[in-house]
């Protein structure tokens, strides 16, 4: 536990001897959340944006990079470049850095299941460049247990999941030592559904989990240890319930520092800071009144900035108009200028911590940590964080279903959604190019480029290096070295991840909705359930809906809540889970003999999906049976989606998941009892 002087001192003076007000603080990294189409378009977003005074790149990868497969892997069809810049290969990561000094920035990489190979291609790049290994400075994600709780860019079981972070953790400290091999990260376990004390316990069960897989492996001297707790940070979300965010920061603070001195022995002080970063809520962010969004997010950043005790180390924020697309170059300066104006403005970066000694807040802190820990013993007595992945799921779709139905019913206000919901229209995002798209023959240029580069590279310098690589995943050795080895061969992403698959195996996480739920009684939800009741009897059997996620898109929560909600007004659903291609979709809908079919897409490929999904319906004879789509949709899109025969769409502005499963039901009945 933090332990603070209480010692009165002479006026003018904090009760720690220190002066009230001082020179400013060195501010926070500011980062922006970027990446998209080419390698090339990215580098030029990336030296715009640090034109512009961000101090930090954070890069975002498409869905195949992230789940390491090549653009012409059948599952990466319209997903290449969409959420993120592909990186396939040694050439993609050179133009991305392009005039860009390595030894000089600091990069952030949101990457969890290839972070192994995304980390060795940056290194291999410094290494051709001539820039010191030990002078990189920057944080890769990392963190597989989150992937499988609640964003789905998984690859590998558990174990070698774990071994190949592990193997990261070890080999950075000497290597790289200004590097954070993990980024523990509670925000996508925030974007689920999380509590306060969910975000907690399960962010630091997962860097308990990697911690003991590190002191099992060996690869760590006891007397390094120390060092190695101090390199893990973390990532996490802030949302904007205010004084409650600002607590759970306060908690972290000093539960890290306590599982740090009493499960790991470790004194230095400076090792157990709690080092982390945020990028505050997008869960949050609304496609009704979207202005409303730079509110949420100015309160939300305050959260993490205001504590001195427990402030990030670094800060990106969402664009006000994320719920609806890709934020313009002018929306992510934006947000950049309210963290310039909030750090170089205000005074707050010349106070120590305004809130210590205030009893509400240490009040609410010591709430937060009593719940964490408790959580943590379960967590523990199931066997830890790995071996409790389908209990932290089911909890996590359970306490969203908590969080959806509270908006539904009122007692959570959302400003514009269920409370003051009438409004002028906005000038600020209307007409062409209100938001950020992908040029859709960029996918065929990422298949050539691909192709060329295998065409010019040597191919028994890859496949030696390929060879090593699978020796060194079989026979347990540090997978860093063979991948860099790999990377500077010219072995392409989607090969490293072939080869890791073929040691390791794949996975696919459990889905949460396997529960029994009850409707509690609720009117609206009884009302569908009876109309169920009623189309399944005239059906003949029970009514039947299949839902898929097509692609790569891992964003599983609203697909999650679809099917929780089928299942909760007597739908016999058929939800598998996330990535499978628009063929296997159409088979399970043939082999359930569904009487509907929904796709959940949030990764803007929903034109390329929906369009390939109608195909394979028509070639299992599925042509009459309705199908229905559900994501980010912008209106021109959505014209589209209905002019291939889309029955219904709906977008995160149908807030009501009860009245969409009984509007889904009329879309059954007059499909199939219409003409009976």
């Amino acid at each position: 536990m933090l332990r603070r002087n209480n010692t009165k001192g002479s006026p003018g003076m904090a009760d720690t001897q220190r002066p009230i007000q001082h020179a400013p603080d060195r501010p926070w990294i500011f980062r922006t959340y970027a990446g998209h189409s080419t390698a090339q378009k990215s580098n030029e977003l990336y030296r715009g944006n640090l034109a512009k005074g961000q101090t930090g790149l954070s890069i975002a990868f498409d869905l195949p990079t992230q789940t390491a497969y090549d653009a012409d892997h059948i599952l990466a069809k319209g997903e290449v470049g969409k959420v993120g810049v592909p990186v396939k290969h040694m050439g993609d990561m050179a133009q991305l850095f392009d005039q860009l000094p390595l030894e000089e920035m600091n990069t952030s990489m949101t990457i969890n299941a290839p972070a192994a190979w995304m980390l060795a291609m940056y290194v291999a790049l410094a290494d051709e460049r001539g820039d010191d290994r030990a002078k990189l400075r920057g944080t890769t994600q990392n963190d597989i247990v989150k992937e499988y709780l609640s964003r789905g860019t998984y690859v590998f079981p558990p174990e070698p999941s774990m071994r190949l972070i592990a193997d990261m953790v070890s080999w950075c400290y000497t290597e790289v030592p200004k590097w954070n091999p993990m980024n523990v990260c509670s925000y996508h376990l925030q974007e689920a559904g999380a509590t306060p004390e969910q975000e907690l316990a399960y962010a630091l069960a997962t860097a308990i989990a990697v911690l003991d897989k590190v002191k099992a492996g060996g690869q760590v001297p006891e007397s390094d240890f120390e060092t190695v707790f101090g390199r893990i940070s973390f990532f996490v979300n802030a949302g904007v319930r205010f004084v409650t965010e600002l607590c759970k920061m306060r908690a972290f603070v000093d539960l890290w520092e306590e599982i740090g001195r009493e499960r790991y022995g470790v004194t230095d002080p400076k090792a157990l800071l709690f080092r982390y970063g945020v990028q505050v809520n997008s869960l949050g962010l609304t496609e009704p009144q979207p202005e409303n969004n730079v509110y949420r997010i100015l309160i939300e950043a305050l959260a993490v900035t205001l504590s001195k005790r427990a402030r990030c180390r670094a800060l990106q924020l969402p664009a006000w108009n994320e719920a609806m697309g890709l934020p313009r170059p002018w929306d992510q300066q934006w947000s950049l200028r309210l963290q310039q104006i909030l750090a170089y403005e205000t005074d707050l970066l010349e106070f120590e911590d305004i809130f210590d000694g205030s009893h509400v807040i240490e009040g609410k802190t010591e709430e937060l940590k009593e719940k964490a820990r408790a959580t943590l013993a379960e967590i523990d007595a199931l066997g830890g964080a790995t071996n409790a992945i389908t209990h932290m799921k089911e909890s996590l779709v359970g306490a969203h279903i908590d969080r959806i139905k509270a908006i539904e019913n009122g007692s959570l206000s959302v400003v514009g959604v269920n409370k003051y919901t009438s409004t002028e229209e906005s000038p600020l995002g209307v007409g062409d190019g209100s938001i950020q798209t992908v040029d859709p023959m960029e996918e065929a240029m990422q298949v050539r480029d691909l192709a060329n580069w295998r065409a010019t590279r040597d191919v028994k310098k890859v496949n030696a290096a390929l060879d090593e690589l699978r020796k060194a995943a079989a026979e347990n050795r540090n997978i860093m070295e063979p991948s860099i080895t790999c990377a500077k061969a010219g072995v392409t992403t989607g090969e490293w991840g072939t080869a890791m698959r073929e040691v390791f195996g794949e996975f696919r996480a459990p889905t949460g909705v396997a529960m029994v739920i009850s409707s509690g009684g609720d009117e609206e939800i009884e009302a569908v359930k009876a109309e169920v009741d009623r189309v399944s009897d005239a059906l003949g059997r029970r009514l039947t809906y299949v839902l898929g996620k097509p692609g790569l898109d891992g964003h599983s929560n609203g697909a999650e809540q679809i099917a929780a909600r089928g299942r909760e007004v007597g739908m016999d659903v058929v939800y598998e889970g996330i990535r499978f291609t628009p063929a296997e979709i159409a088979a399970q809908a043939k082999e359930a003999k569904a009487h509907v079919v929904g796709l959940s897409i949030l990764s803007g490929s929903h034109l390329d999906l929906v369009r390939e999904t109608i195909a394979e319906m028509r070639k299992q004879g599925l042509e009459n049976v309705p199908l229905v789509v559900g994501g980010i949709i912008p209106p021109e899109d959505a014209q589209a989606l209905r002019q291939m025969g889309v029955a219904r769409i709906y977008t995160p502005k149908d807030f009501k998941i009860t009245g969409i499963m009984g509007d889904v039901v009329k879309v059954v009945e007059k499909a199939w009892l219409a003409t009976a």
